[in-house]
């Protein structure tokens, strides 16, 4: 197998991880997460909780399986900004920072995917044609 064609699909494994492990974690831990949305002086954490669930599996798996990755990756990073910025806008702790960078890289491989797409191995799913 050619580089070419593996290592966009490494690429959609590696960034789909985060997403897919924090919504489960979402899923594991319903609670616990919106109490800390709304120690961030979040309203209507449970709307919130299952936005962000579905968000993240949903995006994950359309990046991880190259499925609409582009959609996929443009939904993700429209999720990613603002959860940044609400979350790990304390620069002057040393922790958020190296979560408010961990964000912006994560940003910079979802806007490569929404550039130059999956890359060659992706599951196509087919619909039923009308006769």
């Amino acid at each position: 197998m050619k580089r070419e064609t593996i290592i966009p699909l490494l690429a959609r494994i590696f960034l789909s991880a985060i997403f897919l492990w924090s919504g489960i974690n979402k899923i594991i831990n319903p609670v616990g997460t919106q109490e800390y949305m709304a120690a961030q002086g979040l309203p209507f954490t449970g709307l919130l909780l299952v936005f962000a669930i579905a968000t993240e599996i949903l995006g994950g798996l359309s990046v991880l399986l190259g499925y609409k990755a582009r959609w996929g990756a443009g939904i993700l990073l429209g999720f990613l900004i603002p959860t940044t910025l609400i979350f790990h806008n304390n620069l002057a702790d040393r922790m958020t920072q190296v979560m408010f960078l961990k964000n912006l890289a994560i940003m910079g491989g979802l806007l490569m995917i929404m550039e130059y797409g999956a890359g060659q191995i992706v599951v196509r799913f087919k619909g039923k044609r009308k006769s």
